[in-house]
């Protein structure tokens, strides 16, 4: 279902618009100098982290300081590739096929991408 909701967010960008909510998730498609990517509702870019695995974040403390998790509400609702992650304190973060997703610090507006490729670790989530 989501691969058929990014044709138009797609097409959409190619017209001008920044970006497209998508149905049934808790991120939009957000066009990007890498292409289109996943978007918090402010626009800000999501990034996925390499040693995060079976569907959870090892980004915690420091790490979590700079790479803000994307938090998920108690009454998320899963679905179209999207899934929630209990955390190492308890609260619950977004993932994307199983993927755990953040923000970055330095990324300071709507479209900026400066994670990718932070230590060859973090980057942009794709939709």
């Amino acid at each position: 279902m989501l691969k058929r909701m990014l044709v138009p967010a797609i097409a959409l960008s190619l017209c001008g618009l920044s970006h497209v909510v998508l149905a049934d998730a808790p991120t939009k498609a957000v066009a990007t100098a890498l292409g289109p990517t996943l978007a918090d509702e402010q626009g800000m870019t999501l990034y996925t982290f390499d040693k995060d695995a079976d569907g959870k974040s090892v980004c915690n403390d420091q790490c979590a300081k700079n790479w803000p998790p994307f938090m998920a509400p108690a009454n998320a609702k899963e679905g179209n590739g999207y899934s929630v992650v209990v955390r190492q304190d308890g609260s619950r973060q977004w993932a994307y096929q199983g993927k755990p997703l953040y923000t970055w610090v330095k990324d300071t507006k709507p479209g900026d991408t400066t994670g990718d490729g932070v230590n060859q670790v973090w980057h942009v989530a794709k939709p």
